[in-house]
């Protein structure tokens, strides 16, 4: 028996990386899956396959995040797909180029802005309501330590991160009542493409500040989920779990 048996998880940006990881992870303990991407339908069909192979149920939606109206038409599918949701997890996202500030493409700062904060807003809007309407389940956003590091030449990464961090804070507080927790997973250095991008750029220093010696896994933060979405967690909202190998203490 499973810690999520029977429960509809949306995951947002599950197609690839920890995205993937986290649904996998909900897939092996008995969720079914909403599996959103933007671009790559063959990584979200496999995603989708892989799924059905722990004998759980599963669907590929595309939505840019970063668009109201498309988040708003992929939680309608979703619904009319399974019914109702248990889970959300808001995990879109993409890194900022390296550049400082005075330097920073304006457009550039909205996408990111857009998709890694404005995204993680829209995909809590549109569902939040159903559970809080339910009385049940769980939300689950994905930040970074990079909210707390705050380092030189990623501002619009930062930024939307620890904003993110804020609106955890926030909707738990208003969900709380309904008996909906809200909670948030802050990864370290995690093997995805967008990690194997920064160790080539750091080097060994990166790995070296990690005092586990590693980068993370996908199914690192996926089981980190699992637990923050299972009665195991039932006193557990507002919180913002650093998955990091102790990155940041």
């Amino acid at each position: 028996m499973g810690k999520l048996d029977g429960r509809i998880a949306l995951i947002t940006g599950s197609s690839r990386g920890i995205g993937r990881g986290i649904a996998l992870e909900f897939a092996r303990e008995g969720a079914h899956i909403v599996v959103n991407y933007r671009r790559d339908a063959a990584a979200a069909d496999a995603t989708v396959h892989a799924i059905q192979e722990f004998g759980g149920r599963a669907v590929a939606l595309q939505a840019d995040v970063s668009e109201w109206g498309a988040v708003q038409a992929m939680v309608e599918q979703a619904l009319r797909h399974f019914g109702h949701l248990d889970i959300v997890v808001a995990n879109s996202g993409i890194a900022s180029r390296v550049a400082p500030v005075w330097d920073l493409d304006v457009d550039h700062w909205h996408k990111v802005i857009n998709i890694n904060l404005h995204g993680v807003f829209y995909t809590c809007r549109a569902t939040v309501g159903h559970l809080v309407q339910r009385k049940s389940g769980n939300v689950i956003l994905i930040s970074s330590i990079g909210a707390d590091a705050c380092g030189p030449m990623g501002a619009p990464y930062y930024v939307a991160k620890a904003g993110v961090n804020a609106l955890t804070k926030s909707l738990a507080k208003e969900c709380a009542p309904a008996g909906v927790r809200v909670n948030c997973i802050a990864p370290g250095l995690v093997a995805t493409d967008m990690g194997d991008r920064m160790m080539k750029f750091y080097g060994d220093a990166l790995l070296a500040s990690i005092p586990l010696g590693r980068a993370g896994q996908p199914e690192d933060i996926g089981k980190a989920a699992v637990y923050l979405a299972s009665d195991d967690a039932s006193f557990v909202t507002g919180k913002i779990l650093r998955v990091d190998g102790g990155a940041w203490m």
